[in-house]
């Protein structure tokens, strides 16, 4: 695989990121509930890379760009940070349409897992995928993560009620 690397999004960005939702709008609404359209503008993007530097200073969570060789070509990102007793957070991730299938999730994925268990310390990561999400299982499974629940019709689509498998992933154990 080409050069892969995951680094937080900055100003500089924005033209970047903000073609990418727009180039795959269509293609994330069909599995997620949708961005509010005042986000596919320039201010709407430069406001939630201000917002994601924000939350990462407060250490509430962590957004990252995915790049394979200078070409934006996805998103991971670690949110609802709990420390005080937990020390977990959950894991999100998406590619763009014209980028599935060549294991750039999986080594995003694994990428974010150093980092989480490594720098910032965290001791658990959550996940959750649909069930007829295969290639979301496989990345979650190929990374490490254990299937832990089965929650039915608990995710609301475009008017129709989906399931979700709940996925666990743990660190060394920290002190």
């Amino acid at each position: 695989m080409a050069h892969l690397r995951i680094a937080a999004p900055q100003l500089d960005d924005l033209n970047d990121l903000l073609a990418f939702e727009e180039q795959n709008r269509a293609f994330f609404e069909a599995s997620i509930n949708a961005r509010s359209p005042s986000y596919y503008c320039s201010e709407g993007v430069a406001e939630a890379i201000v917002q994601a530097r924000q939350d990462a200073e407060a250490d509430r969570g962590y957004q990252f760009l995915i790049r394979q060789d200078g070409l934006l070509v996805g998103r991971v990102n670690l949110h609802r940070v709990q420390r005080h007793y937990f020390n977990c957070a959950e894991l999100g991730y998406r590619v763009g349409e014209r980028f599935i299938g060549r294991g750039i999730a999986r080594t995003a994925v694994a990428q974010v897992l150093q980092r989480a268990f490594g720098e910032l310390g965290l001791s658990r990561l959550e996940a959750n995928a649909r069930p007829e999400n295969i290639g979301s299982v496989r990345v979650l499974e190929a990374c490490g993560f254990s299937r832990y629940g089965h929650s039915r019709r608990s995710f609301l689509l475009h008017g129709q009620w989906f399931d979700r498998l709940h996925y666990e992933c743990h660190g060394p154990l920290q002190p």
